[in-house]
């Protein structure tokens, strides 16, 4: 007899799993999907926006991490693959633009020069002592970032130097997010033994894979939904358009209620869905899953997408990232135009907005998003100029907190699932597309390997 699934949520983590499945169990498996949403792709999003496509969630991956590259080989979209121009973000930090520093481990300084121009004297003698001071370093440590930084190169390397790339990242701040999860390599240097925060970040960027000069980031070509499309027609789901309101067991699997009261019969059951619906999902059947995922934060944030007259004058750079403290409302900006190249005769730009531990996402019009997102090209770019067209989407609870102790709470969220269950998405092994992509196949694989109850 053919296997039957559900697969819970369908955002990127829920289409990777349900093509996994597929690709593994065959023609004949039923898999059920369930997701309310108007279409599928989750945080993936591309909408037309001055007649070009334009993603208004995620918009970018990692290109160095194999699993986004290899999931469109996969699926016959390697030549959709794009890269950037190469030209690189700014900083906005003291009412004024700085280059983005290089020679940086994620604005962690290897060097006093690295950060001369952005932060101060008193800094740069700081950060050039900071081998001559004790480091206190246990393995296993996982402090904030902002306890770790800002304790061996003060709150100017932090907040203008690090925190706008976390902001961008998580949606956070270096006071919410473990150094763990944020800097992998620098704690793997610390946990090696040593002997300075400055020897662990040159020791990190020392091996890097990446080849000097190789593009960071990478995109497809038509936006996200070609991806989207593509695995929804390979994975051949049966979706519903309802939402899932508990997972229970049956005497011969699973059962997925959703919000009619229908219940739907599965051998496994894939649940990807943000932490705070994995909680209230299972917490009969896994409570120990449900209690860790409790403990995971969540931030929302709102884009304003625009399209721009083409010919605006913008510089020759990425974006920007916002430092903290400043007092431009958007966390970072990203003129998309020049990030991946002409686009029509419009120019792309998307404005962010909202952080961990405010409601702006929530509690700020559509129409005072767009007034503030003119005020801050102004103050940027000295510009006033009315869009063209324009979009605001609001990701609310979308964007989880890596916070100390991160990893063990994971490792804690996926021993209390019972066999038959299995957990994707990105509060789990990293936030970003190609974190997703590995997690959702880890799921897919656990249900595929029978695994003793406990």
């Amino acid at each position: 007899m053919s296997r039957s699934y559900c697969v819970v949520g369908g955002g990127i983590s829920g289409l990777v799993a349900a093509y996994r499945l597929r690709v593994a169990a065959g023609p004949h498996a039923a898999i059920t999907l369930f997701d309310p949403a108007d279409r599928l792709g989750g945080i993936l999003r591309t909408e037309r926006i001055g007649g070009q496509p334009m993603d208004v969630g995620a918009e970018a991956f990692v290109a160095r991490r194999p699993e986004v590259p290899a999931l469109l080989a996969e699926l016959g979209l390697a030549d959709r693959q794009i890269g950037t121009t190469g030209v690189r973000p700014l900083v906005y930090s003291q009412a004024r633009l700085h280059p983005l520093p290089s020679d940086t481990l994620q604005g962690i300084p290897t060097h006093p020069s690295a950060l001369a121009g952005l932060v101060d004297d008193a800094a740069l003698a700081r950060i050039a002592d900071e081998r001559t001071r004790p480091l206190r370093w246990r393995a296993g440590d996982d402090p904030s970032v902002a306890e770790l930084v800002g304790s061996r190169f003060g709150d100017q390397v932090l907040t203008r130097s690090v925190e706008p790339l976390l902001s961008g990242v998580y949606a956070g701040s270096a006071a919410t997010i473990g150094v763990r999860s944020a800097f992998p390599a620098l704690v793997a240097a610390l946990d090696r033994g040593a002997r300075s925060l400055t020897d662990a970040a040159c020791e990190a960027l020392a091996a890097s894979t990446v080849p000097r000069g190789a593009l960071v980031f990478g995109a497809v070509e038509g936006g996200y939904t070609v991806l989207v499309d593509e695995l929804v027609r390979q994975a051949n789901v049966h979706w519903l358009q309802v939402s899932a309101e508990a997972v229970q067991r049956s005497p011969h699997g699973w059962e997925v209620v959703d919000d009619e009261g229908t219940r739907h019969h599965a051998d496994a059951v894939v649940l990807a869905v943000p932490a705070p619906r994995l909680a209230h999902l299972v917490a009969e059947v896994a409570p120990r899953t449900a209690a860790a995922a409790r403990r995971i934060g969540v931030a929302s944030t709102a884009i304003v997408a625009l399209a721009l007259p083409g010919g605006t004058p913008l510089p020759q750079h990425s974006g920007v990232l916002v430092a903290s403290g400043e007092r431009l409302r958007a966390k970072a900006v990203t003129l998309s135009t020049r990030k991946w190249g002409p686009r029509g005769n419009v120019e792309l730009v998307r404005l962010s907005y909202g952080r961990f531990g405010d409601d702006l996402a929530r509690s700020v019009g559509d129409e005072e998003l767009l007034e503030w997102s003119a005020l801050d090209l102004h103050t940027l770019f000295g510009i006033r100029v009315d869009p063209v067209d324009h979009r605001v989407q609001r990701w609310i609870d979308a964007m989880p907190q890596y916070g100390p102790g991160h990893l063990d709470l994971i490792a804690d969220l996926r021993a209390g699932l019972p066999p038959g269950l299995a957990v994707a998405g990105g509060y789990l092994d990293g936030i970003g597309v190609p974190a997703c992509v590995a997690a959702a196949t880890r799921a897919a694989a656990s249900l595929l390997t029978p695994r003793v109850a406990r």
